[in-house]
């Protein structure tokens, strides 16, 4: 296994997995390649996957820094993290989250926060064993 900064020509992939993260939605490749890129040109952000040893796709992780009173300082949120559905339960959660942690410490962060939608309650299992902390409800309005 090994970690891939995401490229450009990386997209269809990246489509593929935030399709499979957030299947209650509509992604049409379009708006979803404008913030793909946007991502990628961002220095507050970071994107990368996880290849198999024969160059197979199968995670992917996303996040930004930002500063907040909350932590007193630079703060790393993953707001995108999923495993292909064939390949879970073998450890590479675990490897992109590894490799996202040692992205906020070397960024100087002193927390890395997340949400999980609610029906996801595998993922709230494996982040809890991971050690997050349930924190907060999170609430989002649409514009």
């Amino acid at each position: 296994m090994r970690i891939k900064a995401a490229e450009p020509n990386d997209f269809p992939e990246a489509l593929r997995f935030i399709r499979a993260l957030w299947d209650y939605n509509d992604y049409e490749a379009g708006p979803t390649r404008e913030v793909y890129d946007r991502v990628l040109a961002d220095g507050e952000s970071f994107a990368f996957f996880l290849l198999d040893d024969g160059g197979r796709y199968v995670g992917m992780c996303h996040g930004d820094y930002f500063q907040t009173f909350w932590m007193c300082g630079l703060t790393c949120y993953v707001s995108s993290l999923i495993v292909d559905e064939r390949e879970r339960g073998k450890g590479y959660g675990t490897m992109m989250l590894d490799h996202a942690l040692e992205l906020a410490r070397a960024r100087g962060c002193r927390a890395v926060t997340l949400d999980s939608g609610l029906p996801r309650t595998a993922a709230h299992r494996f982040y809890e064993g991971y050690g997050f902390e349930k924190s907060c409800y999170g609430f989002e309005l649409k514009l």
